[in-house]
């Protein structure tokens, strides 16, 4: 926009970023699984179309066959057609909360001490914030960008986007006509090395390389496959005082025991054997490749999400068995949520059965991996807007150890990475604030990805 002031137009979207982060947490789109329920998203959904209407966007706001299940698509036309478009997406749903074990009320939205908190402040409202200010700061200035610009904020995501991002692609994949390149969760964020949070020694117990933190941006350019498996024993049914030695709830909790013990195969990938490399270059620290488990050892709080980036996993999450305290059922089930590496779904499904056993029933529903290359222009671009707000900081490739919707959007051949671009404080361990009490992100770090992301789509 002629003669406008570009640092007025950057500090707007930014106050835009942290106000909407807060108010879109405020609609509580908790999700608690049930295909058939009644959605939560569409107030959300609908609060998303009026900021990107009344700037001027063409919105198509559509819902599942589920009433509900909000989902909003805009678009905004590039200077060359014939480049493939660019699709940012992020979910409007949440994972529930108990307001008990809060300092805050999880749907608050409640802005305090430099964070915005509540549920879905990580997870993904503050990165769908970040999305929708960018998205209404281009349109509001003019601004033609190099390429198409596809934005798409869903539902259901925390379930498997069935309603959502899966079934958009089944239902109305000309909304992505043209797409190749997508940018999501998780990814994006910032690490510091030889910090408080990431502690890196050598072998005689001195500092990492140089003396000085180094700050690395995690890019996600792969993700597990999904596996829930639904696991039930049958045995015989009778008085609790009486004698039993075909109970199926000893026989499932016998079971899933033996695979909480179990550890999968240790399975070095592309993307984690890039990070592990590119963390050993910036440190100084040798990385083993025969032992990466060590190296992750080194990387403190972030040790929980890279560790599980390397092997197959398997948690029980739901045990159903029993009506009365006096009667031993015929019937015992549970729930597993099993991720597995690429390459690795025909046998992380024999390994299962395997330790399970026989006398237990196992039926599963899967979701695939995802992985791309890190490489292109997309990936120099966002090099280019993390080094111009953070000069000197790297971006390294990583491996998600859970999943997103681009396990739906890559059935339309879009090429996928998780970029929510966030400047963490040293001591913020943020992996532990997925999914978790008083999850929260810093107002500064929503500030820096409006300006990251800006940057990335005006060069992109």
């Amino acid at each position: 926009m002629s003669g406008a002031d570009p640092s007025a137009g950057q500090r707007v979207a930014a106050r835009e970023a942290v106000a909407m982060a807060s108010e879109l947490i405020a609609f509580d789109t908790s999700n608690h699984g049930d295909p058939h329920a009644r959605g939560t998203e569409r107030p959300a959904a609908e609060y998303v179309a009026g900021r990107l209407a009344d700037v001027g966007y063409d919105v198509t706001y559509l819902e599942s066959t589920a009433p509900g299940r909000g989902n909003v698509v805009a678009r905004l036309t590039g200077a060359d057609p014939s480049r493939g478009a660019l699709l940012l997406h992020g979910h409007l749903d949440v994972v529930p909360a108990d307001a008990a074990d809060w300092t805050v009320h999880p749907f608050a939205g409640e802005v305090r001490d430099g964070y915005v908190w509540g549920r879905g402040a990580v997870d993904m409202k503050g990165a769908v914030a970040i999305m929708l200010a960018v998205a209404r700061r281009l349109r509001r200035e003019g601004v033609t960008p190099p390429r198409d610009l596809i934005f798409a904020f869903v539902a259901d995501e925390e379930a498997g986007g069935w309603h959502g991002a899966r079934w958009l692609v089944d239902n109305r994949p000309d909304l992505f006509e043209g797409a190749t390149e997508a940018i999501g969760e998780v990814g994006g964020f910032s690490i510091t090395l030889g910090s408080t949070a990431t502690t890196t020694t050598t072998t005689t117990g001195g500092a990492a390389a140089g003396g000085e933190d180094s700050r690395v941006y995690l890019l996600q350019t792969a993700e597990k496959g999904s596996m829930w498996l639904r696991l039930a024993a049958r045995g015989r049914g009778g008085h609790g005082s009486m004698l039993h030695d075909d109970n199926p709830i000893a026989t499932l909790a016998a079971a899933v025991a033996r695979l909480d013990a179990h550890r999968f195969p240790l399975v070095l990938t592309d993307p984690i054997r890039a990070l592990l490399t590119g963390i050993a270059d910036i440190t100084g620290v040798p990385f083993d490749e025969a032992d990466p488990q060590a190296a992750v050892d080194r990387l403190g709080p972030l040790a929980r999400l890279v560790g599980a980036a390397l092997r197959d996993t398997a948690n029980v999450t739901l045990f159903d068995a029993g009506y009365r305290s006096n009667v031993v059922p015929a019937l015992a089930r549970a729930t597993v949520d099993g991720r597995f590496l690429p390459g690795r779904e025909e046998a992380f499904g024999r390994e299962l059965v395997a330790v399970l056993g026989p006398r237990v029933l196992a039926e599963w529903d899967t979701l695939p991996p995802v992985g791309t290359s890190f490489d292109g222009t997309l990936v120099a671009a966002i090099e280019a807007a993390i080094e111009a707000e953070d000069p000197g900081a790297r971006v390294l490739p990583y491996l998600l150890a859970a999943g997103t919707d681009a396990k739906s959007f890559q059935r339309l051949g879009i090429r996928h990475f998780g970029f929510t671009p966030l400047r963490l404080p040293p001591e913020l361990d943020f992996s532990a604030l997925f999914h978790g009490v008083d999850e929260r992100v810093p107002v500064a770090a929503l500030e820096f990805g409006t300006r990251v992301l800006d940057r990335l789509l005006r060069a992109c």
